[in-house]
This record gives structure tokens, C-alpha cells and sequence, in this order.
């Protein structure tokens, strides 16, 4: 776990880097948000499970089977990308092999698709798990409501995960909700709700393994609550220092979720100084062989544009 949150990390700097060089127009980032990711990808069974993300899942995403190659691809727009063919903007995760389903771009949708495959197992009799994440920001839309409340009604195997880390875009917690925790509103809708400190690798995974055994053994959906930093801007289009203090800023450099799992790990006695460095390493490398075969990848064809658009008739 530790190395997929390293691997994550070194993805998601690279891409921003590539932005600022004008080689990918649009990123998004999950800084701050590895450890619940990682931890939620871990207590499912992957391919087995579904996970419908959202744009922040990139360690998610990578935890369940994807490689910095696949990511990079979708990056760079290239015909190989495994996740939409080049078709989709980078962070719009998708795979029928591990069970991702892919998204759109509007804000809280992906909770209804979650929560229907989540009803289609159940009613198929299927050990299968519906995972979705959301920011908190996310929640206030229609659908997320109607999602849940599907959830609730039906004790469906699904579970919610709110990656709260206090800003939907520029507006902050309090300004958003009138409680101060997500999971509040879970007993609304008659299910489980958890909070957890989603920088904590340790205490996230506890909390969605629980979920998920709960979800298996027939006890219905469960909405996880995890705090997480935002280390970064909302997205590379975004400047974040136009409306967060500057003391706010440098706070979120004490909960960085690596590191906090770094020195538990150095300091148990798990894992050697020499060990990390090869991880380390280990991550950069990969992603740096990402980089250079998506670069030089192809583009999609300008004629396969309307493919997978329109339903086609089969020759």
C-alpha cells in the first residue's frame, strides 16, 4: 500500500509538471488524498468489485490495477489510452477489466451508477460490492441524494466515499453544508454512516473493510466520511492562493498522508531507510518510461471521432 501511494504521488507531480510545459492542457490532482484511496482499493476484491470514481481517484484507480503508463496515455490524448481511447480529459478513469466504470464530467452523477449496479447485484444474487467516491462539495447535487436514498431503501451493497478536504473548488466547508461532518446525513437514508481520518492508511482501511463486509453480508450501504488535505489547487486552471490563507497552506504540509505512513512504517521497524529510497526510485522510474512512451504514442484517428458515439450496426 505504501508503494502504490508512492507510485500515486510521484504519477500526479509529474502530470502537473507536464502542464506547466504545456504537454497536457488540463489535470486534475489527488495530493492528499492517497490514503483513503489506496486503503478503500485494498479491502475490495478487485475485478470483482465495481468502483465508480471520480476525478481525484487517480491512486484509486492505480491501487485496483491501472499502471502510470495507462494514466499517462490519457494525459497525452493518445489512441492507446486504456481508459477512453484518448476521447475523454485526463482523470476520467475507465476499465471493463477491473470493473471501473467511467464517468462524466457532471458533479455527482456517478452516485445514481453506483448505486443501480450496486441494485443489479443484488437482484442477481451477485457477491458484488458498489464502491463510489465524491467530494464533499459533490453532496449538495440532486443526485447524490437520490443515489443514497436508493441505497437506503433496498440495503444495497454499496458504499459512499465523501473525500472531504474542506473545499468544493474555492467554497469551504461551512459555507457548503450546516454540519460539520458528511456522515451525519447518513441516518436519513437508514444507513451506516462513518467518519474516519482519511490521511490515517491504517484507520481508512478499517473503515471501508467494514463496509464492505458489511455490504457482503446483506446489512446494506454504508456512507464513509473521510477528512483528506487538498495539497493542491482544485485543477491546473485553478490558483488557490486567491483564496486560502497562507498559514492554511502551509498546515496541510503536517498531514500529508505518506508521510505519516513513512514514519509509522520507519519507525515499527517494517520497513529500512534503504528500502524506502528503492521505492522511491522504483516510482520515479516508472513514471518517467510512462512519459516517454505516451509522448511518442499516437493520436487517435480524426475519422474514429464519432466511434462508440452512435450505435453501430455490426458487419
Amino acid at each position: 500500500m505504501y508503494r502504490q501511494m508512492v507510485l500515486a504521488r510521484a504519477v500526479d507531480r509529474r502530470m502537473w509538471v507536464l502542464n506547466r510545459q504545456g504537454k497536457a492542457p488540463f489535470v486534475i490532482s489527488g495530493q492528499g488524498h492517497e490514503a483513503i484511496q489506496v486503503a478503500a482499493a485494498n479491502a475490495m476484491r478487485p475485478g470483482s468489485d465495481w468502483l465508480v470514481p471520480y476525478y481525484r481517484d487517480l491512486a484509486f484507480c492505480l491501487a485496483l490495477g491501472q499502471t502510470a503508463r495507462d494514466f499517462m496515455l490519457s494525459v497525452f490524448g493518445r489512441a492507446e489510452d486504456p481508459n477512453s481511447g484518448g476521447r475523454q480529459m485526463p482523470s476520467h478513469f475507465g476499465s471493463s477489466r477491473l470493473r471501473i466504470m467511467t464517468k462524466s464530467s457532471v458533479v455527482g452523477t456517478q452516485i445514481c451508477h453506483a448505486a443501480g449496479i450496486a441494485y443489479a447485484a443484488k437482484v442477481r444474487g451477485l457477491d458484488e460490492v458498489a464502491v463510489t467516491c465524491i467530494g464533499e462539495g459533490g453532496t449538495s447535487q440532486g443526485d447524490w441524494h437520490e443515489g443514497l436514498n436508493w441505497a437506503g431503501v433496498h440495503r444495497l451493497p454499496f458504499i459512499c466515499i465523501v473525500q472531504d478536504n474542506d473545499y468544493a473548488i474555492s467554497v469551504p466547508h461551512r459555507l457548503q453544508m450546516g454540519i460539520d461532518n458528511v456522515a451525519k446525513r447518513a441516518v436519513g437514508y437508514g444507513i451506516a454512516g462513518v467518519t474516519v481520518d482519511g490521511g490515517d492508511l491504517l484507520a481508512s482501511y478499517a473503515a471501508v473493510k467494514a463496509a464492505v463486509e458489511r455490504a457482503r453480508g446483506g446489512d446494506g450501504a454504508t456512507l464513509i466520511s473521510a477528512k483528506v488535505a487538498r495539497f493542491t489547487s482544485h485543477s491546473s486552471d485553478d490558483d488557490q492562493r486567491r483564496y486560502r490563507p497562507q498559514a492554511e497552506l502551509e498546515a496541510l504540509l503536517r498531514r500529508d498522508p505518506i508521510e505519516r505512513f513513512r514514519g509509522y512504517l520507519l519507525d515499527e521497524g517494517v520497513m529500512a531507510e534503504d528500502v524506502d529510497d528503492s521505492v522511491q526510485q522504483e516510482a520515479t522510474a516508472e513514471v518517467d518510461a510512462a512519459v516517454t512512451y505516451a509522448e511518442a504514442a499516437a493520436s487517435p484517428l480524426a475519422e474514429d471521432t464519432l466511434r462508440n458515439v452512435f450505435a453501430e450496426e455490426s458487419a
